[in-house]
């Protein structure tokens, strides 16, 4: 092999410092890939269960209606909706027939925020039909239910 120089040397040497300081940086490897993957988790089991009430007004009559509000307490952490009402009727009294008395309910998919009582979801109305053939006394006094429940 043959010997360098001084001067090749030195000139090799700033040559080498040069071309380090330049690109030094540009002297890098990365690797390309492809792949893919998934990622799961449970989702909340729902909004859990709220209470709902039936308020209306006493006193009902033959052939009287009263108004009903449908409302709804909601003690968990989510809130949740609630859907379409039903609604039925009963009465403490085996004569106080409940077919005597119709009660609707009507509701829209109703937002029941979390911790909160006495949200409005929806409204009705309870009549107390009129029966001309047979006598009804047996309402008098009576207690009459209104059980709501959502589907």
């Amino acid at each position: 092999m043959r010997k360098l120089s001084k001067k090749s040397r030195i000139t090799a040497a700033v040559a080498g410092v040069a071309l380090v300081a330049v690109g030094g940086g540009a002297a890098y490897a990365y690797w390309t890939t492809t792949g893919s993957g998934t990622g799961t988790a449970t989702n909340s089991a729902g909004g859990g269960t709220v209470t709902l009430h039936a308020n209306f007004a006493g006193g009902l009559a033959p052939g009287n209606s009263v108004p009903v509000t449908y409302t709804a307490d909601n003690s968990t952490t989510s809130g949740t909706v609630v859907g379409a009402l039903t609604a039925s009727v009963t009465t403490n009294v085996d004569a106080c027939l409940p077919a005597w008395f119709a009660v609707t309910a009507v509701t829209s998919n109703s937002s029941v925020a979390a911790n909160t009582t006495g949200t409005q979801v929806g409204t009705g109305t309870l009549k107390f039909n009129d029966s001309t053939t047979v006598n009804q006394d047996a309402c008098k006094s009576a207690i009459v239910t209104v059980t709501v429940g959502s589907v």
